[in-house]
């Protein structure tokens, strides 16, 4: 909520990214709503310069996908809380995917057999908070969280939230 059809936050693009990957999204004046497609997720390959935090979240989204996907134009990652595109692709690998990277992309294979995992987060947020997305995986496999603290640098609240959005 907050983000809606006329928003001037760059992350407003990330629905588009959503929905090129088949889910179902719908803006309003305040709200953007997304839902998988009964059909599944599917793979794209996409530059996603102008929504690199947004985009980190897509990453996970692959592993749901129908075929594998390629992030591009990410090379901002590397220089963040932590090199991201380097710590995406290890916690990935941690849950069996198979990743590819580059200096400034990641490819992500969609996952078929889920291994439990103990995702670090290099004290990094949006780590924290993209990666614990995966504990949604059909085959309903544990994730454990390291240091989910971290979130408090943007939602202290995050790991409480979908508590609240469910209905």
């Amino acid at each position: 909520q907050g983000v809606g059809r006329n928003s001037v936050q760059g992350d407003i693009r990330f629905g588009e990214a959503l929905s090129a990957m088949g889910a179902r999204v719908s803006l309003g004046d305040d709200f953007i709503e997304a839902s998988a497609p009964l059909s599944g997720l599917r793979g794209i390959d996409m530059d996603l310069n102008h929504i690199p935090d947004a985009a980190m979240t897509l990453a996970v989204a692959a592993l749901f996908a129908d075929g594998p996907s390629t992030l591009r134009n990410i090379g901002s990652w590397r220089v963040k809380e932590t090199d991201r595109i380097a710590a995406m692709a290890a916690e990935l690998r941690k849950l069996s995917a198979v990743v590819e990277e580059g200096a400034d992309w990641l490819r992500v294979q969609p996952l078929r057999q889920w291994r439990e995992a103990t995702i670090d987060t290099y004290d990094d947020h949006r780590m924290a908070m993209c990666l614990s997305l995966a504990a949604f995986n059909p085959a309903r496999v544990q994730l454990r969280i390291l240091e989910p603290h971290c979130v408090a640098k943007t939602f202290p609240d995050y790991f409480d939230a979908p508590f609240g959005v469910a209905h």
